[in-house]
């Protein structure tokens, strides 16, 4: 740890004697990030960012050994080391066992990413109540491994880092002649999900401020994987004012930027990186 980086005992309100550089700002060395679904489509590229600025990074995901697969393969520095840990944020009362475990493989957690999500295959037509209440529980998994990081952070007395996954869809509808004869409609269940964990995010963040747990939301807009219809990818990159979709590599700074003390008086937001989507 730098000298001009400040430590778990100092006040943040203190500024340090000596302003930490950018390079300081944006590293994790010595840092432990948890990231659920860390082995998806956007998980991978996040596991990979932390893990390029310093962090010893726990890739959870429902299948063990493919998590342990991605660990392995992420890059370290001489104080990192990696894990791959099974985990599935929809059994919620497994999730303070499994936390437990993953803090006594580094000691501590200080930056978890709530990535992981179970999709829902059925649009407003119809999709059924069981269906649109269990997407619903994906927000029940996130909040029950926050407040655990939030626990441990006061049981530390250290500050943490957490984020979010949401989406553009938690702001904005879908189109719906994006979708027409291509696919099914943006799940409706999908829409009501990420929108509530904008909203979870800000209440979160104004109870756990005085605890120096930050808790932000990582709303990512079109960042199709390569299964998705390539007429899909065509119908929504008009949508798009920069006329593309996102590539899961340009996440990386902006989960670098959140986890890190590069945005250590941000909390309560929603940085959303949708290529212009939601500013037409």
């Amino acid at each position: 740890m730098s000298e001009n980086t400040p430590t778990a005992n100092q006040s943040p309100a203190v500024p340090p004697t000596v302003p930490p550089t950018v390079h300081e700002l944006f590293s994790l060395k010595g840092k432990t990030a948890l990231v659920t679904g860390g082995c998806g489509h956007l998980g991978t590229a996040m596991c990979h960012a932390l893990a390029e600025v310093g962090a010893s990074v726990i890739v959870s995901s429902r299948d063990g050994a493919r998590a342990q697969k991605l660990a392995a393969d992420l890059p370290t520095t001489e104080t990192s080391r990696h894990y791959g840990i099974e985990l599935d944020h929809m059994q919620p009362d497994t999730l303070p066992t499994i936390f437990s475990q993953a803090i006594a493989l580094t000691g501590q957690i200080d930056v978890l990413v709530n990535n992981g999500q179970e999709p829902v295959t059925a649009d407003w037509t119809n999709v059924t109540a069981a269906q649109f209440t269990r997407q619903l529980e994906n927000m029940t998994g996130y909040f029950v491994l926050s407040r655990l990081l939030r626990d441990h952070a006061v049981e530390r007395q250290a500050p943490a880092s957490l984020v979010l996954l949401g989406s553009m869809y938690g702001l904005v509808a879908s189109y719906p002649d994006a979708y027409e004869n291509v696919t099914m409609a943006s799940p409706v269940a999908y829409h009501a999900l990420k929108g509530g964990i904008v909203h979870m995010t800000r209440h979160l963040a104004v109870y756990w401020a005085k605890d120096r747990v930050r808790v932000n939301c990582l709303s990512p807009g079109p960042f199709p994987s390569s299964t998705v219809s390539p007429e899909l990818v065509r119908r929504l990159s008009t949508k798009s004012p920069m006329g593309r979709m996102g590539h899961a590599t340009e996440l990386k700074g902006a989960i670098v930027f959140l986890a890190s003390e590069a945005s250590s008086y941000l909390t309560g937001q929603n940085l959303v990186v949708d290529g212009g989507w939601t500013a037409w």
